[in-house]
This record gives C-alpha cells, structure tokens and sequence, in this order.
C-alpha cells in the first residue's frame, strides 16, 4: 500500500472485513462552513454513512501523511485552525513533502480515495467553470480530476455561484457522464434545479453501481457525477439565491478576490446574505448526499468486478 497513507483504526478494519467505504472531503471542513457547525456537521455526515451499513472515511493530510478516516481530535483541528491549506492536485505533493496541514478539495479527494481504493466520495457540490471564465480561464480542477479519476462522485450538482452551463459542456467535452437522482434535471446546489438536464437518470442506487461498474470494466477509465438535489424542504429559491449570488459575485470582483479564495468568499457572503439559511441548506444537501452515497457504496460492494 502506498506509503503515504494512513488508515484509521475504523477504516483500517473496514478494508480488513471488506466492508464498503466512502471517502469524504475535508474542505468542507476547513474552508466551506464556520466552526463549530463544520466539525459537527462532518460528526453527524459520519454517522450517517455507518448507521447506512457504510464506513465513513473523511481524508485529510496531517503530518506528511494522507489520513483516511479522522479522529475526533484531528476533526476539531482542521474545524478550527485557519492555517489549514485547501488542497488540490497542484498543492498535494507539496503539503505532504513540507508536512503542512491539509484540507482536500474534490480533485485531492478523488485522487487519495483512489489510492486507498475508495470507489465513492460524497461531497456537497463539484467545482466548474466559473462565470466569466472565458476571460479569467478560471476552471476548477475537479473537472479535469473527473476526466481522469475512476472515483463516482455523489454531490448536489455546482455551486450556483459557477457557470453550470459551461461546466456541463466541459464535462461531456472530457467524456465524464453525469447522472441524476429521482429527476431528469441537474441541481443546481442551493436549488433543486438548474434548468439544464442531467445525462441520465438513475434513481436506484443498482441501476447507479451497475452503470458505473459497466463503465469501468469497458476500460472507460474516469469519475462518475452522481448528482442528488437538495431535499425539497430545504431547498432555496432559485430566485432569491440568484439574486444573492450576483451581489456576491458584484462584492468578489470589487474587492479582488480570485483563485481559490473566490468559493470560501462567495459562500461566506452568500451565508450573510441569507441570514444563515444557506447553511443550513448546505448542510442539508451534504447529509443528503451521504445516506445516497452509503447506498451506492453498498450496491457497488454486491456488485461483482469483472
């Protein structure tokens, strides 16, 4: 096994018993809601996948390690230091050699899931193609990660704040197929729909794990979009947030933000603006995502190799 991994106690004995795992990001954690709600929200995420039959595994580097599977401890450390780095592919290589602390993005995520050989991660939504990105060139890794990745990726669509578009044209350019569950449209995060069409729907998670093993066993090597909409009573008006996302995205190119401090901005905005019910969304989608994440994972486990 890789060398640079770590596994918990809990993960470490999942692997041993061939019990099903599901990888989650710590982004979320670190750069994506404020403490204290991160560290329980991640906890109750948790719990989730194993009441679901699942083992959770939440990643992370610590140490000069790639820990699979966290501890209460290492939760509270990444939930509330502000020096945790937020990780891709770019930065993974230089977080473990300078041993610094990480938090992985969906591509980082994806790549580690993959080296512990995780079929399924569940996060909140993907990154894409910002707006404007024909002039910025502002395209999250995760897109290219999907291409490239054999990882099936359970998420409630794109951030809103994204040209979603775009990144769904990027993703059909890159052959990454995307799926949805129990509605033929793709969410759109905050919002149930985004007015644009997902690929296919599958709504049982063994239609889910017998297209994607199909998949993977043609040797179409790459992730898979699984994509969930936030349950409808938690769900926010595609109007209201529109208009709130435009404000914060008027607010990030006044005051200069850009690169990877765009998203943490916008979603920190968008939470004032809200008056903290996007929050409460967003933790709604996350806990979503995983029991549908579980489900897979156990439907991919029954479901043989070729």
């Amino acid at each position: 096994m890789h060398s640079f991994l770590l596994f918990s106690p809990e993960v470490a004995a999942a692997r041993a018993a061939g019990k099903p795992v599901v990888a989650l990001e710590s982004t979320i954690i670190s750069h994506g809601m404020p403490y204290p709600q991160n560290v329980q929200t991640a906890r109750e995420v948790e719990q989730i996948i194993r009441d679901a039959g699942a083992v959770p595994a939440t990643i992370a580097v610590i140490g000069g390690k790639i820990c699979v599977g966290l501890d209460d401890a290492q939760l509270e450390l990444l939930g509330a230091s502000p020096d945790a780095m937020k990780v891709s592919r770019r930065d993974l290589a230089y977080v473990l050699a300078q041993k610094r602390l990480g938090a992985t993005t969906v591509a980082a995520t994806m790549i580690c899931a993959q080296l512990a050989g995780i079929e399924v991660f569940v996060t909140g939504g993907i990154g894409g193609v910002h707006r404007g990105a024909e002039t910025s060139f502002d395209i999250s890794a995760d897109l290219q990660e999907l291409a490239r990745t054999s990882v099936a990726v359970v998420c409630a669509g794109v951030k809103s704040i994204l040209d979603i578009g775009l990144t769904l044209e990027y993703l059909e350019t890159q052959g990454v197929p995307v799926l949805s569950v129990g509605q033929p449209g793709f969410p759109a995060f905050f919002t149930r729909e985004s007015g644009f069409r997902a690929d296919f729907q599958l709504d049982t998670p063994e239609q889910q794990a017998a297209f994607i093993r199909t998949k993977w066993q043609l040797g179409l090597a790459g992730g898979v979009v699984v994509s969930n909409p936030v349950p409808a009573d938690a769900a926010m008006p595609s109007a209201e947030i529109d208009a709130i996302i435009v404000q914060a995205l008027d607010e990030a190119q006044q005051q200069g933000v850009k690169g990877k401090a765009v998203t943490p901005f916008l979603l920190a905005r968008i939470k004032e603006l809200t008056g903290g019910r996007s929050l409460d969304t967003n933790i709604a989608l996350v806990k979503h995502n995983a029991l549908v994440g579980a489900h897979l994972a156990l439907a991919l486990h029954a479901t043989p190799h070729a």
